[in-house]
């Protein structure tokens, strides 16, 4: 029998019935509707709405269920369906409809007490944060050991020098480090705003019942101070139908894919033939059913391929939201799978990708060797007339022409004679060749921010002491 069954003279239509349940997928929120129901009980006890015994029953029957569930992170239905002994064909409405029947089978009438002064609508609402709380911590942390892994990577290649790209084209010299380095910024940023929702997240809606609170003399602050919020929610319409907290979330999931998947693709690109720029352990590669020469790059494609699947939660989700009257309407059931699906998918990615980081090797000498080949030196030597005395414009021309007599002997710009220079500019003196030397190019790129080992060393040693 539903909660709301009073009011019906027939059992709703058993096709309908499955397609209005969602305990098939709300089923992993019981650990979030066992702790909400617990500190409800104590308030209600506390503003002595019900009598301790009662209490005393249902805070026994609540940890009863707690006990039987406890050995697992985000139990299903099918676990719930083995461990509780239910009859698949005839399953709850959704979880909070099975933790009050489960609670009353067990302790009678006094379970029937529990749902006194709340609805369905803040409960969910309160179940939903504390789940959403509760993995954004845990993902927090998968980041944070990406962060980590990305660190030390990059400290170990922090003077091996390679091409770096705009346009996928060679540009200028900078090191493997300073590459690593880009996506620790996007990583940290992506942690910056966990952090910020997971603080929006933290407000208790509970209390504000359908959509205009109650009767009962209830203290919704304590109920915050017991589930560790910061504070309430503040207009009880707005604290059933709010679903902004789970689309903050949704946009928080898609940038760290987006960061996951630019990094993968680099990961791809970097590992084929073409650049072999590093190797992809054996525990992170595949091969072919046909050709056994094949190293394929599948996990960092399957990262970058499964980005689109956390967009489509997000867009789904305001799809949903972008039209809903007030207050609570059943469209909202939808958050749930989009958000479960996108948690689910992060999480995957973000174990995944970091022991693969760790254990990929590095080609310095091929990295080196294609720096050497792009002309990415062309710069300083312009900025090297530039020093002595020539207009940027003018010493710019002169280099670009000296890159072209370099492409038709097929030699770096080192390996061109001082005559050749001097036909030119008589700027040219010998000291050109260190000032074109690519670990000079890079050691002197000190600009805050830049490749140089001397902006970098400080730079990880700093992040480092913000995340260990």
């Amino acid at each position: 029998m539903p909660l709301w069954g009073g009011r019906f003279s027939k059992n709703l239509d058993k096709t309908t019935n499955d397609f209005n349940s969602s305990f098939p997928f709300d089923a992993r929120l019981i650990h979030d509707d066992l702790e909400g129901s617990l500190a409800h009980t104590e308030m209600l006890r506390a503003q002595k709405i019900i009598n301790n015994q009662d209490a005393k029953k249902i805070r026994q029957g609540l940890l009863a269920i707690q006990a039987k569930i406890q050995h697992l992170d985000s139990p299903s239905v099918y676990d719930l369906i083995k461990i509780f002994d239910l009859d698949s064909e005839n399953l709850p409405e959704d979880v909070h409809t099975f933790v009050e029947q489960e609670l009353t089978k067990n302790i009678g009438d006094a379970g029937k007490r529990l749902h006194t002064a709340r609805s369905r609508n803040d409960q969910v609402a309160l179940d939903l944060r504390l789940y959403a709380r509760r993995q954004i911590t845990e993902i927090m942390d998968d980041l944070k050991s990406l962060i980590l892994t990305a660190i030390k990577l990059a400290e170990d290649n922090i003077d091996n020098i390679m091409p770096g790209f705009t346009h996928l084209q060679h540009a200028q010299p900078i090191t493997f480090a300073h590459h690593l380095s880009a996506y620790l910024e996007m990583f940290d940023r992506d942690m910056t705003r966990l952090k910020n929702t997971k603080k929006s997240i933290n407000r208790m809606p509970l209390g504000s019942g359908a959509l205009a609170g109650t009767t009962y003399p209830i203290d919704r602050k304590k109920v915050a101070e017991l589930l560790e919020f910061d504070d309430i929610t503040r207009n009880t319409l707005d604290s059933v139908s709010d679903r902004d907290f789970v689309i903050d979330f949704l946009e928080n999931l898609s940038l760290i894919m987006l960061h996951l998947s630019r990094l993968s693709e680099e990961l791809v690109l970097f590992s084929s033939q073409e650049y072999s720029f590093i190797e992809l352990d054996d525990a992170f590669s595949t091969g072919s059913s046909i050709m056994p020469q094949k190293k394929n790059p599948d996990i960092p494609e399957l990262i970058r391929g499964k980005t689109g699947r956390v967009y489509g939660d997000l867009v789904a989700l305001l799809t949903t939201m972008k039209g809903l009257p007030l207050a609570y309407d059943k469209d909202l059931q939808e958050d749930k799978e989009a958000l479960f699906d996108a948690i689910d998918t992060v999480k995957s990615c973000l174990i995944t990708i970091t022991p693969m980081l760790k254990t990929i090797t590095v080609n310095r000498s091929v990295m080196f060797t294609a720096a050497k080949k792009g002309y990415l030196n062309a710069t300083d030597l312009a900025d090297y007339l530039v020093k002595k005395g020539l207009p940027f414009r003018e010493a710019h021309k002169i280099s670009g022409a000296l890159v072209q007599e370099a492409i038709k002997a097929h030699e770096p710009l080192d390996n061109l004679d001082l005559e050749t220079y001097q036909k030119y500019s008589p700027l040219f003196k010998s000291d050109l060749y260190r000032a074109i030397d690519l670990r000079t190019c890079v050691k002197n790129r000190c600009t805050p921010g830049g490749p140089s080992p001397l902006v970098m060393r400080p730079y990880l040693t700093k992040l480092k002491k913000k995340y260990a």
